[in-house]
This record gives C-alpha cells, structure tokens and sequence, in this order.
C-alpha cells in the first residue's frame, strides 16, 4: 500500500476522574466549545484540529505518561498570547509550570483538576 488510509485523527480521549467538575472547568476556564454532554462522557469541539473528548475514568487514570519517572504531556494546544493565557491561568488558580523557550518556541504545561498534565506552545 503506498499511501494511508487513515484521513486524519478525529479526536483525542482524556481520562478524568469527576466528569461534571472537568466540564466546568474546561468549559469555564479553557472556555472550550461543549458540543455534548452524555453520562459518563463530554466531547468540546475546537477552532480547529481533532475533537476533546473527556471520559470518565478510574480514580487513577491519567491522559500522560512518564519518562524518567517524570511525568509528559500527551496533548499540546496552541495560543496566539502564551502569556496572556500563562497569565489567565494563574490567576485561575491552575497549577502551571514555567513558560520555558526552546530556539524562538515558548511553551508551558498545565494541569486540569484531575491532575493530566497538558501543554501550550506559541
């Protein structure tokens, strides 16, 4: 087979561990689009790219993994202000870590209430 059969990704699935306070919070403070809400999911549509789904899951889930015993980010958004939204969150109460650059990309990463680690980049 020389070329894919696979268009795109469609969506990306997060685990959280109380669905209705993740709604809240990724509604009210990412201010990301609802498109629905089922019982033990919710699916936000963004400007652009694959869709966010959050699934509700066991208390120890978590959408990262680790490298080095470290944790990494499995997501990664993009903004046109990091540190506008840098700012934003801080003053949301987010634990956020610090903007960090790496050859002209800045870049920080962020956490939602059920602790999954994300990232931002400019």
């Amino acid at each position: 087979m020389s070329d894919s059969l696979i268009d795109a990704i469609h969506y990306f699935r997060i685990p959280v561990t109380d669905l209705s306070e993740s709604v809240t919070w990724y509604s009210e403070c990412l201010n990301l689009k609802l498109k629905f809400n089922k019982e033990d999911f919710a699916v936000y549509e963004l400007h652009s790219g694959p869709l966010l789904v959050l699934v509700e899951a066991d208390k120890e889930s978590r959408g990262h993994f680790f490298k080095n015993d470290q944790p990494e980010f499995s997501i990664g958004f993009t903004t046109s202000n990091i540190q506008e939204f840098y700012d934003y969150l801080v003053s949301q109460g987010v634990k956020v870590e610090s903007i960090e650059e790496d050859a002209g990309h800045h870049f920080f990463h962020f956490y939602d209430p059920s602790g999954n680690k994300l990232q931002i980049h400019n």
